[in-house]
């Protein structure tokens, strides 16, 4: 592969990358970060323009804007001087952007002040701030999220309904077709476009199966370390959007995109092993389960409700909690074995895989953020020795779920997070207050709206 003068860095671009080039001249290359919400912001430039050495720059603004583009008035200093930050390449999460007309590469960047200190309003350093408080006490977390979504016909017009999308057979796709083959291949093609553009980008998908929901796809991704994870979630999103698009349909990470199916989840399987030997530190010797696991579990029992706006970010994210259809989505802090009434469910494994499940978190959520979260509750259960409930053996009751619930509403779930001293600390305390405010305005701005539904029933009848 010929290269202009300087660019010997692309003969060190991973294997699926080289492939996916086949001698082609790279042409663009995208240099991307995660936003509050999870969505891709950055440069594109064309390849002479680019250096892993040489610095790029973006405002710090961006992390002051709502989920609308709407900027928000915070005590901060100097706020609108719109102070640089500098976007630092990793090399490692280089990969295709296979939906691109000509060859392009896409980088996500961390992000720096002009001292060479991480930004710590920058999602992916939230995450790195976790995990580098579970090194230090020699532990290595591990995760594994699944990813549900729907595939639709394309919405133009916001103030009409979402519908199911319609397949190769010509007819809308009907819902609860849990694990059915047939469904699956009745969105044939989007499914191998989305296999197609993973190859590509060199990212691997542990299986797909048929969700409840009319159109609801889920994807499994292999267990690995908590920013890598984090990383191909934040890939694939983009991806599965983009195959949707190429097939006619829309592909949507809301977590209750339409009224009478059921809402998307992004499940977390978490574990952690010892740095040293590699065990899993939830496992005793003779392969019962620790003291650590207990008080992981109890951890996150305990923080859950604190965490919600990480891992229930947006307005939409309760409406998955609510109605009867929804009895797959969780509404409690309870715990299990192998039992999917509950919000921690702990799956069937052997000693080494022994892990949590937290089924609470919605698939609207930053994939850093919600990762980072969940951690940071079982870090504080296991530093401070908290123990679990009983565990739940069946449906929860009336009495345990009102024990165990969670916030109903976001505003609920704002004022409870305000409070969350603890949680604060961990995720760091200048972030979360940046976050409470531009999730607070969100909800301001959502309050001001007048919905199809209060014009439906009250325009005429009060």
């Amino acid at each position: 592969m010929s290269q202009p003068d300087g660019n010997s860095w692309l003969d060190t671009l991973p294997k699926a990358f080289l492939t996916y080039l086949n001698g082609r001249r790279l042409d663009e290359v995208e240099c991307i970060v995660p936003d509050l919400n999870g969505m891709s912001r950055g440069k594109a430039m064309p390849l002479n323009k680019f250096s892993p050495d040489t610095p790029i720059f973006l405002p710090i603004s961006i992390f002051y804007q709502t989920i609308t583009g709407q900027d928000v008035e915070m005590d901060i200093e100097n706020q609108w001087a719109e102070s640089d930050m500098a976007l630092v390449p990793d090399m490692s999460t280089a990969m295709a952007v296979p939906w691109a007309k000509t060859p392009a590469l896409q980088i996500i960047h961390d992000l720096q002040d002009l001292d060479g200190h991480p930004i710590p309003c920058a999602p992916r350093n939230v995450l790195k701030r976790v995990i580098g408080m579970y090194r230090d006490r020699g532990w290595l977390p591990i995760v594994a999220p699944e990813l549900e979504f729907y595939l639709t016909r394309p919405n133009i017009d916001p103030n009409e309904p979402i519908q199911p999308p319609v397949g190769r057979s010509g007819r809308s796709g009907n819902s609860l077709q849990s694990y059915s083959m047939t469904a699956i291949d009745e969105y044939g093609p989007v499914i191998d476009t989305i296999y197609e553009y993973a190859e590509a980008a060199g990212l691997h998908i542990d299986s797909v199966i048929q969700e409840d929901g009319a159109g609801q796809v889920e994807f499994n991704l292999t267990h690995g370390d908590p920013l890598l994870l984090a990383d191909q979630v934040f890939y694939f999103k983009r991806i599965i959007r983009e195959a949707a698009l190429k097939n006619g349909m829309f592909a949507t990470f809301m977590a209750k995109p339409m009224r009478d199916q059921p809402g998307s989840a992004m499940h977390i399987h978490q574990s952690v092993v010892d740095i040293e030997n590699g065990k899993n530190i939830f496992s005793a010797d003779d392969g019962s389960a620790s003291d650590l696991f207990r008080y992981f579990i109890g951890g996150t029992q305990k923080y859950l409700r604190e965490i919600m706006p990480f891992i229930a970010p947006n307005v939409n994210s309760y409406r998955r909690f609510e109605g009867a259809d929804n009895s797959s989505a969780p509404t409690n802090t309870g715990w299990g074995y192998d039992n999917r009434a509950t919000g921690l469910r702990v799956p069937n494994s052997g000693a080494q895989d022994r892990r949590l499940e937290n089924r609470v978190v919605g698939v609207d959520a930053n994939p850093y953020l919600a990762i980072a979260a969940s951690l940071a509750c079982g870090y504080l259960g296991m530093v401070n020795g908290l123990e679990p409930s009983a565990p739940a053996a069946s449906e929860l009751d009336e009495e345990q779920e009102s024990t165990f619930f969670i916030p109903g509403t976001f505003d609920e779930a704002l004022r409870i997070f305000a409070d969350a001293n603890e949680v604060h600390q961990v995720m760091g305390d200048d972030f979360c207050q940046l976050y409470a405010a531009v999730k607070c305005e969100e909800m301001r701005l959502f309050h001001r709206e007048i919905s199809p539904w209060e014009r439906q029933h009250l325009l005429l009848n009060v």
